[in-house]
């Protein structure tokens, strides 16, 4: 038996069906959905990072300029 209940949509408040009968559960329309996903794809939301011991910003940046120069020297 499939319980069927009411859940407020995360993006805008608003109650929506959470069952399978609702495809774009857990909003209550595909338009909430869509601008979710949105707000994802532009970074508005981010899953925090804890940092790691040694390891800082400019390490990352040092890396993609080490592996530019690795695919230079790979297509040559």
């Amino acid at each position: 038996m499939t319980s069927k209940r009411e859940i407020k949509c995360p993006h805008c408040g608003l109650l929506s069906l959470y069952s399978p009968e609702n495809i774009y559960r857990p909003f209550c329309s595909e338009r909430c959905r869509l601008i979710d996903l949105g707000q994802w794809a532009d970074g508005t939301y981010r899953v925090p990072l804890k940092p790691q011991d040694g390891y800082q910003d400019a390490d990352v940046e040092g890396a993609d300029d080490e592996n530019s120069d690795l695919q230079r020297s790979e297509e040559e």
